[in-house]
């Protein structure tokens, strides 16, 4: 068995990978919300982003895999991390008070699984471009129009795509959930993946947690911010 077989078989190991892996996640949620918060400039504006994306698609699809990729370690990471801590005492607590976590830490693996369900949810929705919530009569259905090529130049209406999406009430709100949950994830997730990665010496420890905390509340704003700005009209109105 190689070192590195080793290394990813060991506790430690599974930490760091889940550590290297959330930090990826990380920048692409943040660099994604700045993306989307163009809509504020205009639909020109935010078109015009999402044109630029599509007009790279080596490039766009190189991102996408790598996203699968970091997608996946982290998830295997955390399951195999949670399967080990229940084979370690597979009878739980008679009487567990909590005395240092707190409430996002001690639902991490909650949130993690529902925030995986709302990624695939989201690419059926504005990736894929075909979307319905509930059943019969009541369902709400949303279909995306796809990038297209316009007299020579491609042609994305992403403006109208998120109007339209959010547009809905229902679809809005989960929206605006599970950013909450994404909040509360990430809130506890990079404090964590400073301390993985050693940045664990009280002189940082409340500096690494103001980040965290930071950027957990200024990503579920800006991302809930959209759903509310098109229900309200302030977007799209």
């Amino acid at each position: 068995m190689s070192w590195f077989s080793r290394f990813l078989k060991s506790t430690i190991g599974l930490k760091i990978v889940m550590a290297l892996s959330g930090l990826v996640l990380f920048g692409f949620v943040t660099g994604h919300m700045i993306g989307n918060l163009q809509i504020y400039l205009g639909e020109s504006t935010l078109d015009h982003y999402g044109e630029m994306l599509k007009g790279e698609m080596l490039l766009l699809w190189m991102v996408r895999l790598t996203l699968l990729f970091m997608l996946v370690a982290h998830v295997w990471s955390a399951v195999t991390l949670v399967l080990r801590a229940r084979a370690a005492r597979p009878k739980g607590y008679r009487r567990y008070t909590s005395r240092a976590s707190t409430y996002a830490s001690r639902t991490m693996r909650i949130s993690g699984p529902i925030i995986l369900l709302f990624i695939i949810y989201h690419l059926l929705h504005y990736t894929i471009g075909f979307q319905s919530v509930g059943m019969g009569d009541s369902a709400v259905t949303t279909t995306i129009e796809h990038c297209r090529m316009v007299a020579g130049s491609l042609d994305c209406p992403v403006y109208d795509n998120v109007v339209k999406g959010f547009s809905q009430p229902l679809i809005a709100g989960i929206y605006i959930v599970a950013m909450l949950l994404l909040g509360m994830h990430l809130g506890h997730g990079v404090y964590s993946m400073f301390r993985t990665l050693g940045l664990s010496n009280p002189r940082f420890d409340k500096l690494a947690r103001a980040f965290a905390t930071g950027m957990a509340v200024i990503i579920v704003l800006g991302n809930c911010s959209i759903p509310l700005a098109v229900l309200t009209g302030l977007v799209g109105g």
